[in-house]
């Protein structure tokens, strides 16, 4: 059967996200504790992988109930903040472990999502798989950890989330809410890296362009992919189906209109 087999937010942009078995779409279109919370320099830019690779040297965790931030430092050191009440004092230990002056800034309604305009990121469970089998040190979790998506998606092949984009592209349908594609992932940085290290896999980037090229899958529409170093799937919620909760289980169906 075609289900939810995991959901992932990740509370404060950049860092570690948390599985969680049920999450309610917002009225922006996104998943409730997605990138809820962001760090800012003066400058009023973004602190996240793409800009430095020391947020793979912080563990974190998230209590969505109380909104508590836990978090520990390669040498041990550990900290907890109520990132609600605590604000500044989370900054202030923020801005002393990136050599920054950075503020802690919270979006209830949409998220600090890359893509302002769009919602969840979709993933299947066997393109994991099948990326993990290109490298010979990656694992699923792995590939999981480094392609930071918030849906995936059991009990379909390999690269199935491709088919949601393009013309006459098909939409589906999770517990009664709808996702239309709107446009494969370009990756960044970040899927190079070591999740736990932030080293980077040699010749990560080459590999991944050459063996998505010689898999890419035949019901997909090669003209709404700008390039091969692309996975995962950008979708959109309609306005009526926002504020429904989309839970691990979920059947998933095809939409064809």
């Amino acid at each position: 059967m075609t289900r939810i087999a995991g959901l992932r937010v990740y509370p404060v942009k950049g860092l570690d996200g948390v599985d969680v078995d049920a999450a309610t779409v917002l009225s922006g279109g996104t998943l409730a504790d997605d990138r809820r919370y962001a760090l800012f320099d003066a400058d009023g830019d973004v602190v996240n992988g793409k800009r430095t690779a020391r947020v793979h040297d912080l563990e974190t965790d998230f209590d969505r109930e109380t909104s508590e931030l836990s978090v520990r430092t390669p040498d041990g050191e550990g900290a907890r903040f109520d990132l609600d009440d605590e604000s500044e004092r989370a900054a202030a230990w923020f801005s002393a472990f990136f050599d920054l002056d950075l503020t802690l800034a919270c979006d209830d309604d949409l998220g600090y999502v890359d893509r302002r305009s769009m919602g969840p990121s979709v993933v299947s469970t066997a393109t994991l798989r099948e990326v993990a089998s290109w490298f010979e040190d990656l694992t699923v979790e792995g590939v999981r950890r480094r392609l930071r998506a918030n849906v995936e998606v059991a009990g379909v092949p390999a690269f199935w989330e491709d088919r949601f984009v393009g013309d006459d592209a098909p939409a589906f349908e999770v517990g009664g809410v709808r996702f239309d594609g709107v446009t494969p992932c370009g990756r960044c940085v970040v899927p190079e890296r070591d999740p736990d290290t932030g080293d980077s896999t040699p010749d990560f980037r080459e590999t991944f362009v050459q063996r998505r090229r010689d898999t890419f899958p035949e019901w997909a529409d090669e003209d709404a992919f700008d390039h091969f170093y692309t996975l995962m799937l950008i979708a959109s919620v309609p306005e009526t189906d926002r504020g429904r909760t989309l839970e691990v289980g979920d059947s998933v169906t095809l939409v064809a209109d």
